[in-house]
């Protein structure tokens, strides 16, 4: 199934360049939300327009999404009626450093904590 014969968009926090001009409605998501609208796409309604590959694992892991192969394309602009999910992510300073012994024997230490939300991007006019 796709909009208005309009792919479904998977986008990132550096492909947010597809909205432009025109009219936008923007809704926060929860993961679930988010699977339950990619699973009724079919898989080559979808389009994989992210570039941080980290985000495959996140849709997959912890979205909860099957294993497709979506094809990637890169798109400069939504079209009326499209619809996209960015998985956006958010990156806030540690407020502890912890310190861990790594695989290598060096030492790792925490500086930063990453948070991954989803938003629902229709493009209107």
């Amino acid at each position: 199934m796709s909009t208005d014969g309009n792919p479904l968009l998977l986008l990132d926090n550096s492909t947010m360049y597809v909205i432009g001009k025109g009219t936008y409605k923007v809704e926060s998501m929860t993961f679930a939300e988010a699977k339950a609208i990619i699973d009724i796409f079919g898989e080559e309604d979808v389009l994989r327009c992210y570039t941080d590959s980290e985000i495959d694992r996140v849709i997959h892991d912890y979205v909860g999404v099957q294993d497709r192969n979506f094809p990637r394309k890169k798109i400069t602009q939504m079209r009326v009626g499209q619809v996209a999910i960015a998985f956006k992510q958010h990156i806030a300073p540690s407020e502890t450093q912890p310190i861990i012994d790594v695989e290598d024997g060096a030492q790792a230490q925490k500086i930063q904590n990453i948070y991954i939300y989803c938003e629902i991007i229709t493009r209107m006019t």
